[in-house]
């Protein structure tokens, strides 16, 4: 039986607790009633460091336990949120900013100014923005309880939107003894000062995760928008619920033994639209870029022609029916590493992924480039439909152009902790992996994690490359959208010369909630806060 008929007759099988095939749901208390909001996320919340990774469940997770300076809101514009006020130096040297009264910690004690401090000196280490503000630094110091200075040797006009993005990492504030954690080790204390607390008791990898309303929570006055303004909580708790199987997911949603599914494949949304009690929706306007990324740190991928090679083979097409299906709407081809329909899209550059694909090509690159057959090994988490889907198309890709495929099977969270290595392939490293990113991370340089190749201090994959870089400076310092138009057009045709990652294509995602729960809102992450259940 075809996987998607598969999937199609166990999520309408009847009950979650009856599908065939020994798929059995597991049994949700009820007792919590309307005051327990529960939720599948995209995948399992195997570690809960968000500045140590990038992966989006632990981002979308940090979301409700810890808050930031500044937030994102729906126009992608910076806004205040722990902050009070902020003043800059009329030379751009000097950032001033000052804490909002009453905040406070899960553990009762105030968030100081030596907090955001200590959060923003670890902060600044992994996050690309971080680095170019660390790069220029002067110091970063507390004046009093609730003031705080950020000096440069030279200015950054970004320097709120580095603050307010939702991109991984974001600069969550936690406690200074939390903050002074090595940024490359995780962290064991789980401290925020967010509407919501991490109930750590409760926290079962692969099976659960809980997050209790925080009464000492003061929002600001301001109406909720994404990041931004008054995260009033109306539930006493969120329990996330993970259920890798999606016919599982799917009938506990029309059962209503959970309430609300953040990515419900696409094989399933006919039948989820025709049940009464279920809402179906594009979960997030801007979409999302997939990625296959490659290791630039070993052969063969150290090789930009191993690499090229890849991309000149790539079908994106082949990439996006396997996840979405056949309906044309949910996605479309992009030879670019920017979002589409956004501003400073472009396809400059971009014509290896165009046109029919050429295996052969490949394959003569490949040997030019030094490949000798020796097994290349790519992470594919099996319990994330989109890394599942990808990782399946890519091992028939990689046999076609006459590689050695080493298909490792895992889940999410060993691949978050894997590809964080740079081992050698064969000594616990990796060749390949896949993921994606967020349209709104991807609509200009300015967050764009993965788009970096400053090398060691680049995103997994660790990609080095001076032309890069010196294009997206170039963004960095142009007066007006015409200049940063064309620094665009370099980076996307530098990137696409270099290799630096193959965009497997553009897509939509649906979300799925039961229709007694109201406030889900259309965007990139999952809000909990103006959020009821009836």
């Amino acid at each position: 039986m075809e996987r998607r008929s598969f999937l199609k007759l166990a999520a309408g099988a009847g009950g979650a607790t009856a599908l065939g095939g020994g798929l059995a749901a597991p049994a949700l208390a009820q007792g919590a009633g309307a005051r327990t909001l529960r939720f599948v996320p995209q995948a399992n919340l195997a570690n809960f460091d968000p500045i140590w990774g990038t992966q989006y469940v632990v981002r979308n997770a940090a979301m409700l336990v810890w808050d930031t300076l500044y937030g994102f809101d729906s126009k992608l514009q910076p806004q205040r949120q722990m902050v009070e006020s902020e003043e800059v130096s009329a030379d751009g040297l000097t950032w001033t900013f000052r804490l909002r009264p009453g905040l406070k910690f899960h553990d009762g004690e105030p968030v100081l100014a030596k907090d955001a401090v200590a959060s923003m000196a670890r902060w600044a280490v992994r996050d690309p923005m971080g680095q170019m503000i660390r790069a220029i630094q002067n110091e970063l110091v507390a004046v009093d309880d609730r003031t705080f200075r950020w000096s440069l040797k030279q200015p950054y006009p970004k320097m709120l939107l580095a603050l307010a993005k939702n991109n991984s990492p974001c600069s969550f504030v936690m406690p200074e003894r939390i903050a002074k954690t090595d940024p490359f080790q995780q962290i064991t204390e789980y401290v925020g000062s967010g509407p919501f607390r991490f109930v750590k008791d409760e926290w079962v990898p692969g099976a659960k995760a809980s997050f209790a309303k925080f009464d000492g929570y003061v929002p600001r006055e301001e109406a909720a928008d994404w990041m931004a303004g008054g995260k009033r909580v109306m539930v006493d708790k969120v329990e996330w619920v993970i259920m890798p199987d999606p016919a599982t997911a799917s009938s506990a949603l029309q059962n209503g033994e959970v309430d609300w599914w953040e990515n419900p494949i696409a094989d399933l949304v006919p039948l989820l639209k025709r049940n009464r009690n279920v809402n179906v929706d594009i979960a997030d306007p801007l979409g999302n870029v997939g990625s296959f990324r490659m290791n630039h740190l070993h052969a063969p991928f150290n090789d930009p022609r191993a690499r090229r090679a890849v991309m000149m083979a790539l079908s994106q097409e082949d990439y996006m029916r396997a996840l979405v299906g056949d309906n044309p709407e949910l996605w479309k081809s992009m030879p670019s590493f920017f979002t589409p329909g956004t501003p400073l899209y472009t396809e400059v550059g971009g014509d290896i992924l165009k046109g029919k694909r050429d295996y052969e090509g490949a394959k003569k690159l490949l040997k030019e480039a030094g490949y000798d057959g020796q097994p290349i090994t790519i992470l594919v988490a099996q319990d994330q439909p989109i890394t599942k889907a990808f990782g399946d198309v890519s091992a028939d890709l990689l046999k076609r152009i006459g590689m050695n495929v080493d298909f490792v099977a895992t889940d999410w969270g060993t691949v978050g902790s894997r590809r964080a290595m740079k081992n050698p392939p064969g000594q616990g490293g990796w060749h390949i992996f896949h993921t994606w990113h967020a349209g709104a991370d991807c609509i200009n340089p300015a967050a764009y994690t993965a788009i970096r190749a400053n090398g060691d201090g680049a995103w997994f994959g660790w990609p080095k490359s001076e032309a890069i870089e010196a294009a997206r400076d170039a963004w960095f310092a142009a007066p007006d959208m015409t200049a940063e138009k064309a620094a665009i057009d370099k980076l996307n045709k530098e990137a696409m010369d270099f290799g630096l990652y193959a965009p497997t294509g553009f897509f939509l995602s649906y979300q799925a909630w039961r229709k007694n729960v109201s406030g889900v809102v259309k965007a990139p992450i999952p809000f909990f806060w103006g959020v009821t259940k009836s």
